[in-house]
């Protein structure tokens, strides 16, 4: 199968509609027919499963799919090492994170590798603590910055900054002005929390493990800033981030409370694949952010 082909049938297997597909990829919808026929021909057997205009992977599919899409990864990283060896002083590095670093930590590393890095390109992608781990898994990512730690294996972990954890509270609440809570005193409240596969929810139910509480939960969400517009509506109580030690303040909006049960922090870091060998790009911008992290009095 040829670069090309890895492309078009990729995007035909993640869309399962032959015309959002065909218009993904700039192509009329009967040259892309046409190209699906020719292929499963090639490999004798069909695909694709058809049910009038949608289609959907069947058993052969599903298989040639991750060969395919694994394929087109290792294509990727072979183009960005002959770049970044054709030209060292440059290179591509691909940085996937989680959305709430999106609006201080990364713009600062970026800022601060920009100027020592010469012609680096960088591409960003935002997710979920989950699916930027895969997306580094895979090879589609070269570096993530996630919260807390993947428990996963093949994934290398480097500690950048800790930031300690609040109850959040709507601000008329009667805890709101304490100077710390526990969480067993609010085992009773409903809580507004992250959906499964974002980090703050892995965090959430940890400490709710740890302290023994099988939290009601009244409203899920995949953005922090939703999380906290629900408390300060009075809708829940919420476990956040406390201040980020690389902004202004907390989030806005509902009153937050230190929590001071044991292990209250999240900790944030660079993950990588350790299976992966990292061009000078990656490299080099892996080791720039361990070194800002010891300037900064972050984790050594």
């Amino acid at each position: 199968m040829l670069g090309e082909d890895l492309e078009w049938f990729t995007t035909l297997a993640e869309l399962e509609r032959v015309g959002a597909a065909a218009d993904r990829l700039h192509l009329a919808q009967p040259t892309l027919s046409r190209m699906l026929a020719r292929l499963e021909r090639r490999v004798g057997v069909e695909l694709f499963d058809r049910h009038g205009k949608r289609i959907t992977l069947n058993e052969f599919g599903r298989i040639y799919y991750e060969h395919a899409r694994r394929a087109r990864s290792e294509l990727d990283a072979a183009k960005l090492a002959l770049a970044d060896r054709s030209n060292p002083a440059g290179g591509v590095l691909r940085l996937s994170f989680q959305h709430s670093f999106g609006g201080s930590l990364v713009p600062q590393l970026i800022s601060g590798f920009r100027r020592v890095s010469g012609r680096i390109t960088i591409t960003l992608w935002q997710g979920a603590a989950e699916a930027v781990t895969e997306r580094v898994l895979a090879g589609e990512a070269d570096l993530g910055i996630v919260s807390p730690s993947p428990a996963v294996a093949g994934i290398g972990w480097r500690a950048v900054l800790r930031q300690p954890l609040v109850l959040a509270v709507p601000p008329e609440h009667r805890l709101a002005g304490r100077r710390q809570v526990r969480l067993a005193e609010v085992a009773d409240a409903e809580f507004v929390t992250m959906h499964h596969g974002f980090g703050m929810r892995r965090i959430f139910d940890e400490l709710c493990a740890a302290a023994d509480i099988r939290p009601r939960i009244a409203f899920e969400s995949s953005d922090l800033v939703t999380v906290a517009g629900l408390v300060s509506a009075g809708l829940g109580l919420a476990i956040l981030p406390g201040e980020d030690p690389l902004s202004a303040g907390p989030l806005s909006g509902p009153a937050t409370v230190p929590l001071a049960d044991a292990g209250a922090a999240r900790a944030v870091g660079l993950v990588w694949s350790a299976a992966a060998t990292p061009p000078d790009a990656v490299r080099r911008f892996r080791d720039f952010t361990e070194d800002w992290a010891r300037r900064r009095g972050g984790i050594p």
